[in-house]
């Protein structure tokens, strides 16, 4: 990866629109100042595409864009709060585990159904399965 990367490029790698990724820089969610060009088109580091690579993990796992504003913004601040950061990541991973718990239930649930079904069909049983 290169340094300077254009907003589109960046939005291209990331999987995030043009618009989503001004909408995070208003929103304060970049953990550093988005540079500019000459022609004051918004230029963006390697370091930013990784954070943002980021941004959208923690989003597709529910982190709350506030959340994430608050530890860009801890990271901005620089060193000395990693205790608060890390606090944000414990909490947030236990919200992931629960989820995923939940959802290896409703697995364990659909696994069981797919299995009565195929079980039913293969014998050629008549009735409801259900």
């Amino acid at each position: 990866m290169r340094n300077d990367l254009s907003i589109g490029e960046v939005a291209k790698r990331i999987g995030l629109s043009v618009h989503a990724l001004r909408l995070y820089e208003r929103e304060g969610l970049l953990a550093g100042e988005v540079r500019r060009d000459d022609r004051g088109r918004r230029v963006y580091s390697d370091w930013d595409v990784e954070w943002l690579a980021n941004c959208v993990k923690f989003r597709a796992s529910g982190m709350p864009l506030a959340t994430i504003g608050r530890l860009a913004a801890l990271v901005r601040a620089g060193s000395g709060n990693e205790a608060e950061r890390l606090e944000l990541l414990r909490a947030h991973r236990l919200r992931v585990a629960e989820q995923l718990a939940r959802l290896h239930d409703c697995l364990d649930l659909i696994d069981t159904k797919v299995a009565s079904y195929e079980k039913h069909l293969a014998a050629g049983a008549s009735g409801d399965p259900w």
